[in-house]
């Protein structure tokens, strides 16, 4: 056996876990692909509106929306940026109410997909524990083929209460598959790719957006004829993974824990891990299994309550608050703008190269996050990100005085980028899965995964009055939050590389043994001055 296969047989690395984690992460690219494919055809479909509602067309100025968060309506850019008020097109009717409607009605068509992500992200614990975890994938596949099949029928019906209804059942799917997935990728994976694999789901994210860049071109699907099955498509990828789930074994973690069916778990995990020897794994399960059975079943509100998961509660949060109040969403969301003042001609293009940069970035995490550890690269990228949006603010506050301050600028964003794909983007995903045991962890995902929805909507509702209120100097604000989610990672998370949950919990226990005592120590030295 050669030095290569011997790497493979130590890591376990066999078609069975390929085409499960393969599987089940395609449910994080159609979680990409909903969440950038609405911003492209924003023109086409809010014309299409306009006429089926009678009223009178929005002509504005528009830049592309977020692609990490589409929750954000168009808006225009800050005072001092390219571009001039579109003039009023006089057409005999309330044009004081009209835009307003169309706004609407579009802010829902954005919005609906968020709404739909935080209401169905409660759920995953209890769909998860009644179905276990690969029938669950497969019974919420319904809601995303139901879900784009309205937005596809769009065209023969009321298209705006179609697509509103389709992008909030898509993103009840999206909410539950959120967490599903991670849940089942963590607990099929050994220890010693649990981190690579982990960082599939933002491959998959970035990947399912920058392919809803591609086809939202005009001269492909994001044109007045093809809107409805560019919105749509991603019910090709549910279809595929629906079929595929019905070939990949089911959690052996759940089998042997939560069903107690213990020949079945040892059956998957070999079907898992090939001919390697189960039962260090099985012991683990085993050790788990009776931790979980001396402790009542974790509900969401003690989870919060009690002291032992309190400190794994806030760092879970945090990460995903840390993910989502980064900046990613104002970087993407200014960059066809700046790439426009740098004197590119086709600042689309240019645009879909940040996507190219945020998918190959996505690529090398992988491999990086095995070999550097979480916290380690968390850090990097929260510090790459500060430095980034510094120069990002320097770039756009000094724009009008030096014509090459574009360029910082420029440059400003593909880093910005690069540093959010080397942690922040990748990490928060699978990291809250490895923080918990068998017991709390579907509880936890839940809030989590609520907490990331929930963030992913307050970003999109608020960053424009933000944007409107501090013009250029927004990005000092992510800058700020980024110092904190810097401070509070390097003092707060733990290093999860090659740790078992055992040992992750054990090192929680001793923050909290020293936290503890830092205190006593305090009380009693404040008693001897008294």
């Amino acid at each position: 056996m050669d030095e290569k296969s011997k790497i493979q047989a130590e890591k376990h690395l066999t078609g069975t876990l390929v085409l499960s984690v393969f599987t089940a992460v395609l449910g994080f690219f159609q979680y990409g692909y909903s969440l950038g494919v609405i911003n492209a055809p924003q023109k086409v479909i809010e014309a299409h509106y306009s006429r089926v509602l009678g009223i009178a067309p929005l002509d504005r100025h528009t830049t592309n929306a977020s692609a990490e968060d589409s929750t954000v309506p168009s808006m225009q850019p800050w005072a001092g940026t390219k571009g001039t008020p579109a003039p009023v097109v006089d057409t005999g009717e309330d044009l004081t109410t009209s835009p307003h409607i169309l706004t609407m009605y579009w802010s829902l068509s954005v919005s609906m997909f968020a709404i739909g992500g935080m209401i169905s992200s409660f759920t995953v614990g209890w769909i998860s524990d009644r179905l276990g975890r690969v029938k669950a994938m497969l019974v919420v596949n319904v809601l995303s083929i139901t879900g784009n099949l309205l937005m596809g029928l769009a065209k023969f019906g009321p298209s705006h209460l179609l697509i509103i209804t389709g992008r909030a059942v898509t993103g009840l799917y999206c909410g539950l598959s959120s967490g599903l997935v991670p849940m089942y990728v963590s607990e099929v994976s050994p220890t010693a790719l649990r981190g690579a694999l982990g960082t599939l789901h933002q491959l998959a994210i970035v990947t399912g957006i920058l392919i809803s860049q591609v086809l939202g071109l005009d001269f492909l699907l994001g044109n007045d004829e093809l809107w409805p099955l560019l919105l749509s498509l991603s019910g090709v990828a549910a279809l595929l993974q629906f079929f595929l789930l019905l070939l990949c074994p089911e959690s052996p973690r759940y089998l042997y824990i939560k069903l107690g069916k213990v020949e079945e778990a040892k059956k998957n995990l070999k079907r898992l891990r090939g001919n390697c020897d189960p039962m260090k794994e099985i012991a683990e399960m085993e050790k788990e299994k009776q931790e979980a059975a001396s402790e009542k079943k974790v509900s969401i509100r003690q989870l919060f309550t009690s002291s032992k998961y309190k400190q794994a509660v806030i760092v879970a949060l945090m990460v995903q608050i840390s993910q989502q109040f980064s900046g990613i969403n104002a970087i993407f969301y200014y960059s066809t703008n700046i790439f426009e003042r740098a004197g590119v001609d086709q600042p689309v293009y240019a645009t879909i190269g940040v996507g190219v940069v945020n998918t190959v970035f996505t690529v090398i995490s992988v491999f990086l996050v095995e070999k550097a550890g979480r916290r380690s690269l968390f850090l990097a990228g929260l510090m790459g990100m500060l430095l980034s949006a510094v120069a990002m603010t320097v770039g756009l506050v000094l724009l009008s005085q030096f014509a090459w301050m574009s360029y910082v600028s420029m440059v400003a964003i593909f880093l910005f980028v690069i540093f959010f794909e080397v942690g922040p983007g990748p990490i928060p995903w699978f990291i809250v899965a490895e923080l918990f045991s068998q017991g709390p962890r579907p509880a936890a995902i839940a809030v989590a995964g609520f907490c990331n929805w929930a963030c992913n909507f307050i970003v999109g509702m608020c960053f424009q009055y933000i944007a409107d209120l501090c013009g250029p100097y927004v990005f000092v604000i992510f800058a700020a939050l980024l110092l904190v989610f810097f401070l509070f990672a390097y003092f707060k998370v733990p290093e999860t590389k090659g740790k078992s949950f055992e040992e992750i919990a054990a090192v929680f226990r001793r923050k909290k043994l020293m936290a503890k005592t830092m205190t006593e120590l305090e009380d009693l030295r404040r008693s001897e001055e008294a």
